[in-house]
C-alpha cells in the first residue's frame, strides 16, 4: 500500500546561517571541552613537577647544607689546625730565644770573668809601669850627676898631664870592675845558695827513700802472728841457729821481743820482707822449723814470689795497653806492685800517671800511646835503686836502654821527670806534671790528707777576713773558693776588688798545685707581700 505525502508534514531545510552558528558552537563546546580536559592533565602534572621539584630542592638544600656544614668544619679545623702550628712555632721561637739568652748570659759570664783577669792584668801593668817609671827616673838622675861628674872630671883632667890621667883613669877603671866583679860573685854566690838548697833537699829525700830507719818502721816491718808464745822459741832454735838461718836464707832481721803473739820481720826491700813472712807463715803452719826446712820452704816461697811479680808485671801491662816490653822490664814493673812511696804503691801510681799522661797529651794533640808508655814506665828504677848507685831516674833510664827500650821520648822522661836531666821532648814535662797531679791529689799519701785539708781550712780562713764576707766555702777539692758577701754593705764593685785581694793573699800566702779560683757571690733578695 502507497503511502501519500501531504504538504503540511514534511520538514523544511535549516537555514545556512543557523547551520553556521551551530556549528561554531558545537566546535566551541568540543574545544573547550578538550581544553579542559588537557588542562587539568597539566595542572595535575604542574603539581607532581612543581612537588618532585620541591623535594629535589629541598634534598639539594640539605646536601649543600650539609657541604657547607662540612666545608665550614673543615677550614674551621684546617684553622685550628693552622693555630695550633702557629703556637708551637711561637714556643719553638720562646724556647730558642730563651736558649739564646742563655748563652749569652755565660757569655756575658765569660766576658766579665775575662773583665776581671784583664783589670787584675791591668793592675798588675800599672804596678810595674809605675816601677819602670819611678827606676827610669832614678836612672835619669843618675845620668845626669854622671854627667855632672864627667864634666868636673874633664876639667880636672884638662890641667893633666899624659901620664896622670892615665893613672887616674885606670884607678878608676880598677874600682869600677872591683865593683862589678863583686856584684857578679854576690849573684853567683845567691845562686849557688839556691842550688845548693834544693840539691840538698833533692839528695835528703833520696836518702830517705833509699834508707828506711825506725821512724818509719811501719812500711818496713812486717808482722807475723803466732799460735803461742812456745813458737818463739822454736823459731830462735837451739843457740840461735834456726833464726840466723833465716836471716841468713831471706836477707832480714827477725825481730823476736815481748810483744805477745807477733813476730816482726824488718827489712827495707818489700820483696824479701814479704818472702820471709810468708816463709814464717809456713814454717809455724807446718810446725817443723829447722835449718834444713828453712831453706826448702824460703826456695819454694822465693818461686811462688817470683811467679807473682811476673803476673804482676803482666797484668800491670796489659791494663795499661803497653806492647813491646822486654821480659825484663815486664818483671821490674812487676817488682813495684811490693813497693811504696809514701804509702802510695808504685805499680799502681805508674798506671795512674800513665792514664794522666795520656789525657794530656790527648789534650795536647801529642801522641798519646807515647805518653802513656813514658808515664808508665817513668818510675821502673823504684824497682832496683837499693841495688844500685844513683837516683831512680837515672837507674830507670839505664835499664831500659839495656833492655832494647829504644824509644828517646820514653828515655828521656824517665831520666828526667825530676829534673835530673834536660827534658829534649815535650813528654817529659807531661811526666812530670802527671807525677805531681797522682802524688799531690788528695788521698793518695798518708801525709797529704792533713795538708790538704789544712790547706782547705787555711783557703777559707783567708777569704773570711775580707770585709763585709759573710760566707766562705771551698769547693771542687780546693780548686775554687765561693764567697758571699753582703749585699748591704758591699757594692758590685766591692765584689770584684775582694776577688782581687783573696786571690792575691793566696798567691802570696799558700803552696798549692795548679789555680784556684776565686768566685764572689753578691746577692740581693727582694721581698713583698700582698694582703
Amino acid at each position: 500500500m502507497g503511502f501519500a505525502m501531504t504538504p503540511h508534514l514534511a520538514f523544511d531545510p535549516l537555514p545556512a546561517s543557523i547551520a553556521a552558528v551551530l556549528g561554531v558552537v558545537t566546535g566551541a563546546l568540543l574545544a573547550w571541552a578538550v581544553i579542559r580536559i588537557l588542562t587539568g592533565n597539566t595542572l595535575t602534572r604542574a603539581r607532581k613537577d612543581a612537588e618532585q621539584i620541591t623535594q629535589t630542592a629541598a634534598a639539594e638544600a640539605d646536601a649543600s647544607k650539609q657541604r657547607i656544614e662540612l666545608e665550614a668544619e673543615k677550614r674551621a679545623t684546617k684553622r685550628r689546625e693552622e693555630v695550633d702550628q702557629e703556637i708551637a712555632a711561637t714556643q719553638t721561637e720562646l724556647k730558642k730565644d730563651q736558649a739564646r739568652l742563655t748563652k749569652r748570659e755565660d757569655t756575658i759570664d765569660r766576658k766579665l770573668e775575662k773583665i776581671s783577669e784583664r783589670e787584675s792584668k791591668l793592675e798588675s801593668k800599672e804596678s810595674d809601669l809605675n816601677e819602670q817609671t819611678e827606676l827610669l827616673a832614678t836612672e835619669r838622675q843618675e845620668v845626669q850627676d854622671l854627667n855632672a861628674k864627667m864634666k868636673q872630671r874633664l876639667s880636672d883632667i884638662a890641667s893633666m898631664s899624659e901620664a896622670e890621667a892615665r893613672t887616674l883613669l885606670l884607678e878608676e877603671v880598677k874600682i869600677e870592675a872591683q865593683h862589678e866583679a863583686t856584684q857578679v860573685t854576690q849573684k853567683i854566690l845567691e845562686e849557688a845558695e839556691v842550688d845548693a838548697k834544693q840539691k840538698s833537699r833533692e839528695i835528703t829525700l833520696q836518702a830517705i827513700q833509699r834508707f828506711a830507719a825506725e821512724h818509719v818502721a811501719d812500711s818496713t816491718v812486717r808482722s807475723v802472728r803466732i799460735p803461742s808464745e812456745d813458737m818463739k822459741g822454736r823459731i830462735i832454735g837451739r843457740e840461735g841457729r834456726n833464726i840466723r838461718a833465716l836471716e841468713r836464707a831471706t836477707g832480714v832481721d827477725v825481730l823476736v821481743d815481748d810483744t805477745p803473739g807477733v813476730i816482726a820481720v824488718s827489712c827495707f826491700d818489700p820483696i824479701r820482707r814479704a818472702i820471709a813472712g810468708e816463709v814464717l807463715q809456713k814454717l809455724i803452719a807446718d810446725g817443723r822449723v829447722h835449718p834444713s826446712r828453712i831453706e826448702d820452704v824460703v826456695e819454694t816461697v822465693r818461686q811462688d814470689m817470683a811467679e807473682r811479680i811476673l803476673k804482676a808485671g803482666k797484668d800491670a801491662v796489659i791494663e795499661g795497653n803497653i806492647r813491646g816490653l822486654s821480659p825484663k822490664i815486664v818483671e821490674a814493673m812487676g817488682k813495684l806492685a811490693f813497693r811504696t812511696s809514701y804509702g802510695q804503691n808504685v805499680l799502681r801510681h805508674s798506671l795512674e800517671v800513665a792514664y794522666l799522661c795520656q789525657i794530656i797529651a790527648d789534650q795536647l794533640e801529642l801522641d798519646g800511646n807515647i805518653a802513656r808508655r813514658c808515664g808508665f814506665l817513668h818510675d821502673i828504677g823504684k824497682a832496683m835503686d837499693h841495688e844500685a848507685e844513683g837516683g831512680h831516674p837515672a837507674i830507670g833510664m839505664e835499664f831500659c836502654r839495656k833492655h832494647n827500650e829504644k824509644s828517646e821520648e820514653v828515655l828521656n822522661a824517665i831520666g828526667g821527670h825530676h829534673g835530673d836531666i834536660d827534658a829534649t821532648t815535650p813528654y817529659t814535662p807531661i811526666v812530670m806534671a802527671a807525677d805531681a797531679i797522682s802524688g799531690a791529689r788528695p788521698g793518695a799519701r798518708r801525709e797529704s790528707m792533713e795538708m790538704y785539708i789544712k790547706r782547705l781550712e787555711q783557703l777559707e780562713e783567708i777569704a773570711k777576713t775580707q770585709s763585709h764576707v759573710q760566707e766562705a766555702h771551698a769547693i771542687q777539692a780546693g780548686r775554687e773558693i765561693r764567697v758571699i758577701v753582703d749585699a748591704k754593705k758591699a757594692q758590685d764593685s766591692d765584689a770584684f776588688s775582694i776577688a782581687r785581694n783573696i786571690a792575691q793573699r793566696v798567691e802570696d800566702e799558700m803552696t798549692f798545685p795548679g789555680d784556684i779560683k776565686v768566685t764572689v757571690l753578691r746577692e740581693v733578695r727582694a721581698e713583698a707581700v700582698a694582703h
